[in-house]
């Protein structure tokens, strides 16, 4: 048997990432350099396509591996956060590859945990050790929204991968200034779901919030300005959104644990790695564990983030050798 060649898509709200991958006889799988493409910047996943295909010279493999950040299955796929529309059954017609496989970007996510080795991993919270072989694994991560989805392997070297919409469950506020986010959040939406304050556009609304409480006065900055001036330090009220941020997301995390039966946790995304340093230092840990009667439950879950540099391609890619290679 001969390696097979494919082109891995990542598509989220704001980039589109592609890359050529190899998937050897054994099921190893290497990427090729990703390129990132901003979905503003391309009226239609054809013409990102194309412009990828120019980058590689005009020829591309016959086989595409796809993830993307929204519902899978239908006639048409529209993205949650990204005008972009595509229709599974013209890929060929419009694009050339004659065998195709579409994931949810966090089902991808979920085929990358499955396959990346134990030093691929960070430890967060919760007892020291391997992720089970045997069980659900909840994973999550923020980024324009809010992905979810969960893995289960039974132990002998096989699993099954459910992507879900988790990140657009009711969001719960646990004290105060949560409250606090959640009225300001209902004067703009009739219904708060949990990605509307655990994303990375989230960050605007909790420091604004912060901001009216501290009564000082609103300044107009963008999400990324806010994450730059909390992460870095150089803020004040940035690093305390921050770092309320990561309170909200240890609290969501313990939720889809509970919800899914988890025998542990994985966080990924861009986004989740960028703020490693502040989840450790902040009461993330807390928060995940703050389940009423069920906090010794939660205590002894595993929590890790996944520092695979590429989840989604690389996670594509192991949906396609699954599905068509049988590996």
């Amino acid at each position: 048997m001969s390696d097979t060649r494919i082109v891995t898509v990542d598509i989220g709200g704001t980039h589109a990432r592609f890359a050529l991958a190899t998937i050897a006889p054994d099921g190893t799988i290497t990427l090729g350099e990703p390129a990132t493409l901003h979905t503003k910047d391309h009226g239609s996943f054809q013409l990102a396509w194309q412009a990828f295909r120019d980058m590689n010279g005009g020829t591309l493999p016959d086989a595409v591996a796809m993830s993307v950040a929204g519902p899978v299955g239908g006639e048409v796929i529209k993205f949650t956060n990204n005008p972009w529309i595509i229709r599974p059954a013209r890929i060929q017609e419009m694009l050339g590859p004659t065998r195709q496989t579409i994931v949810n970007d966090f089902a991808a996510v979920a085929y990358a945990v499955a396959r990346a080795d134990e030093t691929e991993f960070l430890h967060l919270t919760g007892p020291e050790i391997p992720l089970p072989e045997t069980g659900t694994l909840s994973v999550l991560g923020p980024g324009t929204g809010l992905g979810v989805a969960h893995l289960y392997r039974d132990g002998k070297g096989s699993y099954h991968v459910q992507a879900t919409e988790g990140g657009h469950i009711d969001y719960a506020p646990l004290d105060l200034i949560e409250d606090a986010i959640l009225v300001r959040l209902r004067k703009r939406h009739n219904r708060v779901s949990v990605e509307r304050v655990v994303s990375g556009p989230a960050i605007v609304d909790i420091h604004a919030t912060l901001a009216a409480m501290q009564h000082e006065a609103i300044h107009e900055m963008t999400d990324v300005d806010i994450w730059n001036a909390g992460i870095s330090g150089q803020d004040s009220l940035a690093a305390a959104a921050v770092d309320r941020f990561c309170l909200a997301l240890g609290a969501a995390a313990g939720d889809y644990a509970l919800a899914h039966g988890a025998g542990g946790v994985v966080i990924a995304g861009g986004l989740g790695y960028r703020i490693r340093g502040t989840i450790l230092s902040s009461g993330f840990a807390e928060r995940f564990r703050a389940k009423g009667r069920f906090s010794a439950l939660m205590a002894g879950l595993p929590v890790k983030l996944i520092t695979h540099p590429q989840p989604g391609l690389f996670g594509a890619a192991a949906a396609f050798a699954r599905e068509h290679l049988h590996q």
